[in-house]
């Protein structure tokens, strides 16, 4: 290589070195100017995400280990110090099934929100950009599948191809992407217009890289503010089907299974408030996760919009 083509590469990465700076220290500017609600999100989601990732390190014992003692309380209210938060209705230490529950339903629930954003993102993005036979026919089935209460449907197809993991996830994610595919054709209808897509088109651009270079780079903040949304939601329903019994089955730990588990004891709680415990720790967790999961979809929607606190 010439030494003016060393020089070009050099002042090259020079210069992506440079932009990559920039762009870091404008994000840590404005994650500084992030309100406490947001920061408070932040860091409850690095927590549970933390704790699903070394979860089996975490643990204290087992994810299906049973003990001698079923039902006892926990060891704050005067049962066996070895059960932080007591055992559950066969032995299984509670808070080893917390961790192990984790790990499993906020797993779960992120491949199956992906994969709901792989499938409607793009049959949106092709029904978007091709307006004709094609974009009528998706919308129709979606419309079909939309006018059906998703968590009915859910049941009633768990019910014919079984509970497993896989099912479940597949099933949820085609319900959950006729969502993506609304959001993704309706901000991507207003960007097929533009003229630099029509100019991407004129060069002869193939729809795949119109989709990937020109489309999806500018619909990017609602799409991004929707996973959050849409993982809430497929959270939820997974914690749903497993406190009906048709989601994550036994012996793998799950917070839906877990309240429904505890739930037994509801009825005494009248005469002994600590039997309502077994129930709103789980219960506690998945509100906290989605509560902050919230408040940064809040944020970060107020961020992308272009508006402005006036204080």
């Amino acid at each position: 290589m010439s030494e003016d083509g060393q020089n070009y590469s050099a002042a090259g990465e020079v210069a992506q070195v440079k932009l990559r700076r920039g762009r870091g220290e404008r994000t840590w500017i404005a994650l500084k100017k992030a309100p406490v609600s947001a920061w408070f999100g932040m860091i409850v989601i690095a927590l549970y995400a933390f704790t699903a990732i070394f979860g089996p390190m975490l643990a204290p014992y087992g994810e299906a280990e049973i003990f001698a003692k079923a039902d006892e309380p926990w060891a704050m209210l005067g049962g066996n110090p070895d059960h932080l938060f007591g055992t559950d209705q066969i032995g299984r230490d509670v808070f080893t099934r917390l961790i192990y529950g984790a790990r499993n339903t906020i797993g779960i629930a992120l491949i199956t929100t992906l994969l709901s954003f792989l499938i409607g993102g793009a049959l949106g993005l092709v029904a978007a950009i091709n307006r004709s036979w094609l974009d009528q026919l998706l919308s129709r089935a979606v419309d079909v599948l939309m006018s059906i209460p998703s968590l009915i449907f859910a049941l009633m197809l768990l019910s014919i191809f079984g509970s497993s993991i896989p099912s479940l996830i597949l099933i949820i994610a085609v319900l959950d992407s006729t969502r993506v595919f609304r959001l993704t054709r309706s901000v991507a209808a207003n960007v097929v217009v533009m003229d630099y897509v029509e100019a991407a088109r004129l060069r002869g651009e193939g729809m795949a890289w119109v989709m990937r270079k020109e489309i999806l780079p500018n619909i990017m903040p609602p799409l991004v503010a929707e996973f959050g949304l849409r993982f809430s939601f497929v959270f939820l329903t997974i914690a749903s089907l497993s406190f009906l019994g048709l989601g994550i089955q036994p012996p793998t730990a799950d917070w839906g299974s877990m309240v429904r588990d505890g739930s037994r004891f509801i009825q005494f709680v009248a005469y002994d408030w600590t039997l309502a415990l077994p129930s709103l720790l789980p219960a506690g967790a998945v509100a906290l996760l989605t509560v902050a999961v919230n408040f940064v979809v809040d944020w970060f929607l107020h961020k992308t919009s272009g508006l402005r606190d006036d204080h």
